[in-house]
C-alpha cells in the first residue's frame, strides 16, 4: 500500500514522459472524469487526511490506482464507517455519491467544530472508485471481465437466477464470477485488506457500497444474497432501521435482503459479513445503496438507447437532485456509528429485534 505522493514544482519531468502523461491525463478526462476530480479534491484535503493506494489496475498502457482515504480517529476502539463506490463500471453515480459525500465533508473540516468533534469518536475510510478499469472502459466488470460482486468465495445454497445470480460460462457473458481456482480479482483482493485492516476488533461498524440499476425505488440491501435465512445480526440491522425511521419518517428508502429478489454467487458482502463477525465480538452491518434508476429512464425514455443511461441519471438537474439526496444517509451512517451504545441492542433486545425482522422480512420463508 503506497502513499499519495504530491509532485513539487521544482522536480523536473523529462519531454517525453511530460507528453505522454498529458495525453493520459486526456484520455482519463474523456473516459474517466469521476477520477481526475477525485485527485483534485484530495489534492485540496487537510493534512488529517490519509490517502493512499493499496492496489493499481493495468489497463493497456494505463496505470489506475484505487484510492483509500481515511480520517478520523485512529485508536482501534472506536466504531468505524466504511463507504465504497465503484465497483460495477457502468454505475458511476455510486461513485460520484460517495465522492459528494466526502467532498461536502472535507469542505466542513475547515469550519465545523461540531464535525472535528465527531470524528474524534469514529473512524472513517472510503474507496471511492474500486473499479477504475471498468468505469475507464464503460462496463460493468472489471478489465478481466469478472463482475466484482459475484467473486468471493461463497456459493449460494439455493438456485439462484440464470446468469444473474453468477455464471461461469463465459467472461463475454454478463456477471462473470471469475475462475475460483485464481482467488478474488485484484480489486476485490484490495477491499479484502482495508476490511482485513479496519473492521475486526471494533465494537462497531457499518458499511455502504453504493450501486444503481434496479427498480423504480431507492433500497438499502443488506446481506444475505448468497441464503433466505436470516444473517445473525438481524436484530441489530432491525434496530439500525427503526432509529432511522424515528429520525427521518419520510424517507423513501425500502429496506429488504437482498435474498427477497434473487439469490446470488460470490457475493462480496455476504462473504466480508461472515468473516467479519466470525472473528470479532463487535457488529459489522453491510449494507448496500441500489439507487432506482428506472426512475430516470420512464422520466427520459431515450436514455434507453445509451449503455450508461440505464444506470445514471443523464439530465444535469436530475442528477444534482440524486448527489444530493443521499448526503443525509451517509451522515446517518457516521452519526449512528459514533452513537452505537446508545442504540445498539443488548442480547434480550437482540432477541425481540430478531423475532420483529423475522416477521417483518422472513415470514414467507420456508
Amino acid at each position: 500500500m503506497t502513499e499519495l505522493r504530491k509532485l513539487t514544482p521544482h522536480q523536473a519531468i523529462p519531454e517525453e514522459q511530460s507528453r505522454r502523461d498529458a495525453r493520459q491525463r486526456q484520455r482519463l478526462r474523456t473516459f474517466l472524469p469521476e477520477l481526475i476530480q477525485l485527485e483534485r479534491l484530495l489534492a485540496e484535503a487537510p493534512e488529517s487526511v490519509s490517502v493512499r493506494v493499496p492496489q493499481r489496475v493495468t489497463l493497456a498502457d494505463l496505470t489506475l490506482p484505487i484510492y483509500r482515504i481515511d480520517l478520523g480517529a485512529e485508536r482501534r476502539d472506536v466504531p468505524a464507517l466504511l463507504l465504497v463506490g465503484g465497483v460495477h463500471g457502468l454505475e458511476r453515480i455510486g461513485s460520484q455519491v460517495v465522492m459528494a459525500w466526502l467532498h461536502t465533508l472535507l469542505s466542513r473540516l475547515a469550519w465545523d467544530d461540531h464535525l472535528a468533534r465527531l470524528l474524534t469518536q469514529v473512524r472513517v475510510t472510503v474507496l471511492p472508485i474500486l473499479n477504475p478499469g471498468g468505469m475507464f472502459l464503460n462496463q460493468r466488470s472489471n478489465p478481466n471481465g469478472v463482475d466484482l460482486m459475484r467473486n468471493a468465495p461463497i456459493t449460494a445454497q439455493d438456485r439462484s437466477a440464470f446468469l444473474l445470480g453468477g455464471q461461469r460460462l463465459s467472461r463475454r457473458l454478463p456477471w462473470y464470477t471469475g475462475d475460483p481456482e485464481q482467488g478474488m480479482e485484484p480489486e476485490n483482493q484490495a477491499l479484502a485488506a482495508v476490511i482485513e485492516e479496519l473492521l475486526p476488533g471494533r465494537p462497531f461498524s457499518v458499511s455502504l457500497d453504493c450501486h444503481s440499476g434496479f427498480g423504480w425505488q431507492d433500497q438499502i440491501w443488506f446481506p444475505y444474497a448468497y441464503r433466505r435465512r436470516p444473517m445473525r445480526r438481524i436484530g441489530s440491522l432491525m434496530a439500525l432501521k427503526l432509529i432511522w425511521e424515528q429520525a427521518y419518517p419520510n424517507h423513501t428508502y425500502r429496506f429488504e435482503p437482498q435474498s427477497r429478489h434473487y439469490l446470488t454467487h460470490g457475493d462480496l458482502w455476504d462473504y466480508f459479513y461472515k468473516q467479519v463477525n466470525r472473528n470479532s465480538a463487535g457488529v459489522f452491518l453491510p449494507l448496500t445503496l441500489e439507487m432506482g434508476s428506472w426512475r430516470w429512464v420512464r422520466k427520459r425514455p431515450r436514455q434507453l438507447f445509451r449503455l450508461d443511461g440505464l444506470f445514471n441519471p443523464l439530465v444535469p438537474h436530475r442528477h444534482k437532485r440524486v448527489l444530493r439526496t443521499h448526503l443525509c444517509w451517509i451522515d446517518f451512517l457516521l452519526h449512528a456509528a459514533a452513537s452505537h451504545e446508545n442504540w445498539l441492542p443488548d442480547p434480550d433486545q437482540e432477541a425481540m429485534l430478531r423475532e420483529a425482522a423475522i416477521m417483518h422480512w422472513y415470514r414467507d420463508v420456508n
